[in-house]
């Protein structure tokens, strides 16, 4: 197991050098001058020139691209060219909230996708099983802006004076505070990977408000997170969905789970301890896969309930042409999807005893 585990985390590296390279030819390939975006109508040659050679970006890409990799072994992902602020900084304030919103909304798609599936199974071809991949299929299809937008209405405008209210957007209600962790733990004088992570954990409203005792700043913002993670999840919760009852429906067609049958045990025992333990596997990789997507930004979700995220970050910085925090976020997304991926794989093992991760 610790083999496995030491050699995809070395396997790791040659893929983030990988990435990093592709997206260093790509955003530097786009014909718009990041000086011009920036500087507007004010941009002179002369000043482009310094503006180039303030930031490296007048040398080759390999050089540009070495010296990135040297300064990012160190820890230091580059300054904004739009904000003039370090990257870390940047990464540190958005991470929380889209963690937090893919955390719930998973749990959400997880739950409900997995109830529904093992009903929709156990129920085959029947008109419980249709109305149920019926809604599977428009959940799929439906677009999440449209489907945030209508929450939105419906719980923050159509039910505004009951109480059904939902806010619509932000993470916790006006006049609701919380102190930095730093403050709190009197660290104000912490540097380097120390802050980064004290910082990381700060703007973590709910970590926050739950270290703090502020439990009311915890129920604020779990309501301001229901109508996103619902908005967000309801895909992830319609393919949990179609692939819960198929793979429980091949394992339910096996001859050991109609060994069981006949030995007389409950249908709840059958389901529940024999046919559900080998239909997770299939499970478990689309959770991963769909936790990876939403952990590297619900765009559109996060745009339309005004959430601060990695999304919505990422976006704005590629059309600046800012550089350093677009490759920064690169980064952050390939080691989510990686530790998803290196999580799930090690989860086989722990479901199915056959599997040897060696």
């Amino acid at each position: 197991m610790l083999q496995f585990i030491a050699r995809r985390l070395i396997l790791v590296i040659p893929v983030l050098i990988g990435i990093l390279f592709v997206t260093f030819v790509m955003t530097r390939s786009v014909k718009a001058d990041p000086c011009f975006v920036m500087l507007g109508e004010r941009a002179t040659q002369e000043k482009c020139d310094e503006f180039k050679k303030r930031y490296g970006l007048d040398q080759p890409i390999i050089i540009q691209f070495i010296k990135y990799m040297g300064n990012m072994a160190r820890g230091d992902f580059g300054t904004s060219i739009r904000y003039s602020r370090p990257v870390v900084d940047i990464i540190a304030e958005r991470v929380p909230m889209t963690f937090e919103l893919a955390m719930f909304a998973m749990l959400f798609a997880t739950i409900a996708g997995v109830i529904l599936g093992v009903f929709s199974a156990l129920r085959r071809n029947s008109a419980a099983d249709v109305i149920t991949m019926v809604g599977a299929n428009i959940g799929v299809s439906m677009p999440v802006f449209w489907l945030g937008l209508m929450l939105a209405y419906v719980f923050a405008l159509l039910l505004k004076n009951t109480p059904f209210y939902i806010p619509p957007s932000g993470r916790l209600t006006s006049g609701i505070d919380l102190p930095s962790l730093a403050t709190y733990w009197h660290l104000q004088n912490l540097s380097g990977a120390g802050k980064f992570f004290i910082d990381l954990l700060s703007h973590s409203v709910i970590f926050t408000s739950i270290v703090t005792g502020n439990f009311r700043a915890t129920r604020d913002a779990l309501w301001h997170l229901i109508l996103p993670a619902i908005a967000v999840g309801t895909i992830p919760l319609a393919v949990i969905a179609r692939m819960t009852r198929s793979s429980l429906l091949e394992v339910l067609n096996q001859d050991y789970v109609r060994t069981a049958k006949a030995k007389g045990l409950p249908n709840r025992t059958v389901v529940l301890k024999h046919a559900m333990r080998n239909a997770w596997i299939p499970i478990v990789t689309i959770i991963g896969l769909e936790t990876g997507a939403l952990l590297a930004g619900a765009v559109l979700t996060e745009t339309v309930f005004a959430l601060p995220g990695v999304g919505t970050q990422l976006i704005s910085s590629i059309l600046a042409r800012d550089y350093p925090v677009v490759q920064g976020f690169v980064v952050v997304i390939a080691i989510i999807f990686v530790t998803v991926n290196l999580i799930v794989d090690l989860s086989y093992a722990y479901l199915d005893p056959r599997i040897r991760l060696e």
